[in-house]
């Protein structure tokens, strides 16, 4: 049976996951509220498309346009979806009413998922007919060119939601993860939470620039995290692996948390001054320019790692 994937929201996100799935070979609705959001996200697709083109990373830019098609009309669009990804507002309430609204058009057993960044799917499902059939499934921006996804069930998802999730993403060339339990910010953002807050704690309390603060995860972390994580990390930086690491440097790492406030890293002057910094180096106006340059470094380090088999 074809796989037939619905999208709500034909924004950033919602364009994105298009890609993604139009590219696996899948036929893809896509649906916005506001026509002229939609009339937009075709070009943008296709010059996405493009781009992906340029790298290397797609072989032509109209087989996966020729999947994309727009609907401005709810129940049109979503009536044939097999699985259907909402791209909404980052909002409780607004969730609530759209997955009440997707109840009502798509068929009992179709997949309906969340591209929410924290939002436990609990808190904007529970009150639907059949709940069981809801669940997260968190990309990481853009998911075309970074495959992660966080596929986060509530305890009312059923396994076979969950696995036929699992399944379409690897389908669709992502490297879907387990949330096994509901918590808010799922992993990559609590992961990522943590090393924002004690940045932007080292970057207040006057301990390192924000260029080297960057340069120290760009030229260090994150090198060995492109292509391994921070426990496979530490498990090869011992002679015996993860205990031996622990003995020797736990007690670093006690000390060093038990140094952490519970201050709130983000005040609006710590941000006041970090921005400074960054406009400094990167005015406003050369923002758009610096996200497409990132997209591009994007696009050769998968060209890269395409070219050797990872385990």
């Amino acid at each position: 049976m074809t796989t037939r994937i619905g999208i709500l929201g034909a924004g950033l996100i919602g364009r994105a996951w298009a890609i993604v799935f139009a590219r696996a070979g899948m036929p893809v609705t896509l649906y916005d509220v506001d026509a002229g959001t939609l009339d937009k996200a075709r070009e943008a697709i296709r010059q996405s498309l493009a781009d992906l083109q340029q790298a290397g990373l797609i072989e032509d830019t109209e087989a996966p346009l020729s999947r994309i098609r727009t609907a401005s009309n709810l129940a049109s669009a979503m009536t044939d979806a097999t699985y259907i990804q909402e791209c909404g507002p980052e909002d409780v309430e607004a969730k609530r009413r759209i997955y009440t609204n997707l109840e009502a058009v798509a068929a009992e057993d179709t997949v309906l998922a969340s591209s929410t960044s924290g939002i436990a799917a609990s808190q904007f499902t529970e009150h639907l007919r059949h709940p069981e059939r809801c669940l997260v499934a968190h990309p990481v921006n853009p998911p075309y060119l970074i495959p992660l996804v966080e596929v986060a069930p509530s305890p009312a998802t059923s396994e076979s939601a969950v696995d036929r999730t699992m399944q379409l993403m690897v389908q669709a060339q992502q490297a879907p993860i387990l949330v096994r339990k509901e918590i808010q910010g799922f992993i990559l953002n609590r992961l990522q939470g943590a090393l924002l807050n004690e940045a932007l704690r080292l970057f207040r309390d006057g301990y390192v620039s924000a260029e080297d603060l960057d340069k120290t995860v760009k030229h260090g972390l994150g090198l060995r995290w492109s292509f391994m994580g921070p426990l496979e990390t530490i498990d090869l930086n011992a002679p015996n692996g993860v205990v031996d690491y622990g003995q020797r440097y736990g007690p670093l790492y006690r000390d060093v948390d038990r140094q952490r406030g519970d201050d709130d890293p983000w005040a609006p002057a710590t941000l006041a001054a970090l921005d400074q910094e960054r406009r400094e180096r990167l005015p406003t106006a050369g923002l758009a320019d610096r996200q497409a340059w990132r997209d591009r470094r994007l696009m050769a380090l998968m060209a890269h790692q395409r070219s050797f088999s990872p385990s």
